[in-house]
């Protein structure tokens, strides 16, 4: 991991086509600004945390599937 310390207006590029800017320091948190191509996905981390949780909840766990099917067909034998 790479730490580095930038002022208001400052920015770091990343490759050839990013730039990141600072915009706004304050002591609730820091205004960046990204120009970087359009066909480069940004997202906040906790955006893509919450997409993963929601992709693996509508997987069914194998054995979740199994007990179920246990049990509708304990249902129809009976």
């Amino acid at each position: 991991m790479l730490i580095l310390r930038r002022k208001k207006n400052e920015s770091l590029l990343i490759g050839d086509n990013i730039r990141i800017t600072v915009i706004e320091c304050a002591a609730d948190g820091v205004r960046l600004a990204i120009d970087a191509p359009k066909q480069i996905s940004i997202l906040r981390e906790e955006l893509s945390e919450a997409e993963q949780t929601n992709k693996m909840s509508l997987t069914p766990n194998k054995d979740s599937v199994w007990a179920l099917q246990s049990l509708l067909q304990h249902k129809k034998d009976t």
